[in-house]
């Protein structure tokens, strides 16, 4: 396996900065943020381009990663690709089909991002919708020699993504469906445990079970706030007491589920996610939480 990390975390440096920081802090892998250039959206960790996916040279890209000995692992765009609003949703997709034939030029085999959801509507329609959305989005990037890797994410942190989320593809009898519905060899997950530590999905399981559809791995930690648990209770949907900790700071047993992801012949990268609100606020507290971050996942990456 590569120890990687995911770019976002660094919204004001360049690609450049970000690739030699890394190199000089022992990770061997970027997964690269790619949002419109535009800078339109403005949740938290999105809105990153360190590639601009509708003006730049492959070549001088890969000449940035080569200069540091590094490899790309992913190519990153995260946004609701089932916007209840017709234009965002619209935009979310040809922003994602502009990635997908990035990471084809740039020789890259995997694009990051999230089936999205209308948060307003049930399971059930939002699996209809899906039906109607994904199938020509996965067929494109599989044209483009290009395999999608969907996060499992609920994106339920605040009351504005309440009650059904943002994201549908986040628990394992909603991917049997998506897989049903698109069985699709460049459809699969980019699979992060943090997610299901505080839905109480057994991590490892999921990785034994999904084990063919593991394209990716972002490591990030979950912490339960018990206090927040204890107030909101689990009706909540996780408001109030998932808490985003950098890997060795939360819930997650990272022996595990790495012996887990080596016992499936997993062997591609570990992309380290940093979301974690005590190291952020400028540049050195960011570099010091992916520091820790590399420190708690090393001793098990080989």
């Amino acid at each position: 396996m590569k120890l990687g990390l995911l770019t976002a975390a660094f919204p004001d440096q360049t690609l450049e900065q970000v690739a030699q920081w890394a190199q000089e802090n022992g990770f061997e892998a970027l997964e690269i943020a790619c949002w419109p250039s535009s800078g339109s959206e403005h949740r938290r960790y999105s809105g990153v381009a360190h590639i601009d996916v509708h003006d730049f040279n492959p070549r001088a890209v890969l000449k940035v990663l080569d200069r540091y000995g590094l490899v790309i692992s992913s190519l990153a765009y995260y946004p609701n690709n089932l916007d209840p609003d017709k234009e965002a949703r619209q935009a979310a997709n040809d922003h994602l089909r502009k990635v997908v034939e990035a990471a084809q030029r740039l020789q890259v085999e995997t694009v990051g991002t999230f089936v999205g959801r209308d948060q307003s509507r049930s399971v059930k329609d939002n699996l209809e919708d899906f039906s109607r959305v994904w199938p020509p989005l996965v067929k494109f990037a599989r044209e483009h020699g290009v395999r999608i890797a969907i996060e499992n994410c609920p994106m339920i942190f605040s009351a504005d993504e309440w009650p059904g989320g943002r994201n549908l593809a986040y628990s394992p009898a909603l991917w049997r469906q998506l897989f049903e519905i698109i069985p699709d060899e460049s459809f699969g997950l980019n699979f992060d445990p943090s997610h299901l530590v505080w839905q109480m999905i057994d991590y490892t399981r999921a990785v034994r079970e999904f084990s063919s559809r593991i394209f990716h791995v972002h490591a990030k930690d979950m912490e339960i706030d018990r206090d927040g648990l204890y107030e909101e209770g689990v009706l909540s949907a996780g408001v109030g007491w998932q808490v985003p900790r950098l890997p060795g700071l939360g819930d997650v047993q990272w022996d595990r589920f790495l012996s887990a992801l080596y016992a499936i012949g997993y062997d591609w990268v570990v992309s380290v996610e940093h979301e974690d609100r005590n190291f952020e606020g400028d540049l050195e507290l960011v570099q010091r939480g992916f520091v820790l971050a590399r420190n708690a996942l090393r001793p098990y990456i080989v």
